[in-house]
């Protein structure tokens, strides 16, 4: 790599050894690092097929990457620039996992107050949720149900928070969801089949 720079650029040794190639290890760590992220919710939401294909490319990146640092190993700035690297490629990984919206997303919905217009809403939208009646430390509850696409889940919440602003709700990954049930491709909200309620 350095007399590619020598013969092409005419860049001093100081400078590539100094700023080319800890860049370079820099980009290098980001770009391994992000796809490692994307991997891994990949591998969560159950993607078999593209995460192998991640892995390969980030193995790869990281065996240059970590063969710049071997070739310069008395250089203090490829290791700044590789720990660097790997910082910034977890956020760039995390925004654009972020920015894609992968997977499916289970939301519990807690609260004491009627959700007649929160129900109408799900309605509107075509969320399908179930809903029970339940019992906790200040009297009865209403408690909803949805299993949702990433992509509509802030369409959703702002809903809540519009509709219950205080309510209590929690959201967490889907590993796996069982569509067989459905009838209509595209819906937005999946009712947990285990509680087959829906209210009007």
């Amino acid at each position: 790599m350095e007399q590619f720079f020598y013969d092409n650029f005419g860049v001093s040794e100081n400078v590539l050894n100094y700023l080319i190639i800890p860049f370079l290890i820099f980009l290098a760590r980001i770009g391994d690092v992000s796809i490692s992220t994307i991997r891994i919710i990949f591998v969560m939401s159950g993607k078999k097929n593209i995460a192998p294909i991640l892995g390969f490319f980030e193995a790869l990146i990281w065996l240059l990457a970590i063969g710049q640092i071997i070739e310069n190993i008395d250089n203090p700035m490829s290791y700044f620039a590789y720990a660097g690297g790997f910082a910034v490629g977890t956020y760039v990984g995390m925004y654009i996992e972020e920015r894609l919206a992968l997977g499916r997303v289970v939301l519990r919905l807690i609260t004491k107050e009627r959700v007649q217009e929160l129900l109408t809403f799900f309605n509107d939208n075509d969320y399908r949720y179930s809903m029970l009646d339940a019992e906790g430390k200040t009297g009865k509850v209403n408690v909803v149900f949805l299993v949702l696409k990433r992509e509509h889940l802030n369409h959703l919440t702002d809903a809540i928070n519009k509709y219950h602003p205080n309510a209590f709700y929690t959201i967490e990954g889907v590993k796996m969801v069982n569509e067989a049930n459905l009838s209509e491709e595209g819906r937005r909200g999946i009712g947990l089949r285990w509680l087959q309620l829906k209210r009007k």
